[in-house]
């Protein structure tokens, strides 16, 4: 029992949901940038500041429009993966079959 209450904690803590919409992130990234302080935008958003930074060193200097864009090409990305990987093991297997009938 308890591996399974270990594996259920590790699979929360890798795929945590933020709280904030990416739109938000951006927009208190650019309120720091035009001179905000960064304490007081983590007070208000009830984060910390390295959880503040750390969206700075992801999200900084873009736009809403660029991070759209960046999330459908990231998950293009993502299909063409699987797709190829499905396309490969097909190709593996004909190949085996091919030699097994040689």
């Amino acid at each position: 029992m308890k591996k399974d209450k270990f594996f259920t904690t590790l699979k929360s803590s890798i795929m945590k949901k933020s709280n904030f919409t990416e739109t938000q992130i951006i927009k208190a990234i650019q309120e720091h940038e035009k001179g905000r302080d960064a304490k007081d935008i983590c007070r208000e958003l009830g984060i910390t500041t390295g959880a503040f930074y750390k969206w700075r060193q992801r999200y900084g200097g873009m736009e809403v429009a660029e991070l759209k864009r960046v999330k459908e090409l990231e998950a293009e990305n993502s299909r063409l993966k699987r797709m190829y990987a499905e396309l490969s093991l097909v190709h593996h297997a004909l190949k085996d079959a091919v030699e097994k009938k040689l």
